[in-house]
């Protein structure tokens, strides 16, 4: 008897056909150029708000910088159907792509699915639609083993997906996991470069304190087998809440 063992990406496709029926009916937004100065001119994405898991500390404009300014206003039309398109528009959309193009999914927004939930239907055909170029995202999912599993498959077939940690520890938590690249919420005043208690550096994004460098001319947060966690500091009209939460990060500083 022949056994019959899947790719990553073969595992994907099976499971997205297997289960085509739990898709959800989300609200998404496609920009081919974006011309927020933190991203840089690339593609970029915005996701329903639906997506978002309740684990995550800053949802419910609890911190969380896309809910408020021009990026919250615009999330929630597109959250309310209001303006965007569909899955299937979007899958069109990220296939037109030019090959090797880098583009960044999810200004705000997660990975689909309901609350907790990765819909690995979703993410499998948003892995294949992706297939020859560069695209990254971040996930707060990443409670549940399951959601574990399709994140790691995501970044073994090229879908860049960063799993996104509340503090240090749980960064380091997370990097056990070698599911991908990590990110962390970091205070306001964080120095550019720390060691975690468990010994992992950690990096500032070089676009929070650097004018010329955004997300298209730095590409770190695209490289999935990358060795450093790179840190987000509180920042937006919410940045001294989000601070305040983070005043018992452990670190072992540089």
């Amino acid at each position: 008897m022949t056994t019959t063992v899947l790719t990553p990406i073969g595992e994907m496709i099976v499971k997205s056909y297997e289960l085509r029926g739990l898709a959800y009916d989300y609200h998404y937004q496609f920009t081919r150029v974006s011309s927020n100065s933190k991203i840089g001119p690339i593609p970029c994405t915005v996701t329903d708000k639906r997506s978002c898991p309740d684990s995550c500390p800053l949802k419910d404009k609890n911190g969380c910088y896309a809910d408020l300014g021009p990026v919250g206003w615009n999330w929630d039309k597109v959250s309310k159907g209001e303006r965007g398109i569909n899955w299937p528009e979007l899958m069109s959309y990220i296939k037109s792509l030019p090959d090797n193009q880098i583009w960044r999914h999810n200004i705000a927004g997660d990975l689909p699915g309901e609350n907790e939930l990765i819909d690995p239907v979703l993410l499998g055909e948003l892995v294949q639609a992706n297939l020859f170029k560069r695209g990254f995202t971040y996930t707060h999912k990443v409670k549940l083993a399951s959601n574990i599993h399709w994140i790691r498959q995501a970044n073994k077939c090229g879908f860049t997906v960063n799993l996104s940690a509340n503090d240090y520890d749980d960064a380091d938590r997370l990097k056990a996991l070698k599911a991908g690249p990590i990110v962390t919420l970091q205070a306001i005043d964080a120095p550019k470069k720390e060691i975690t208690a468990a010994g992992n550096t950690v990096i500032t994004c070089p676009a929070t304190y650097k004018d010329n460098v955004n997300c298209s001319n730095c590409q770190l947060c695209q490289i999935s087998d990358r060795a450093v966690i790179i840190g987000f500091p509180a920042h937006g009209a919410q940045k001294n809440r989000v601070n305040s939460m983070l005043k018992n990060i452990k670190i072992v500083k540089v």
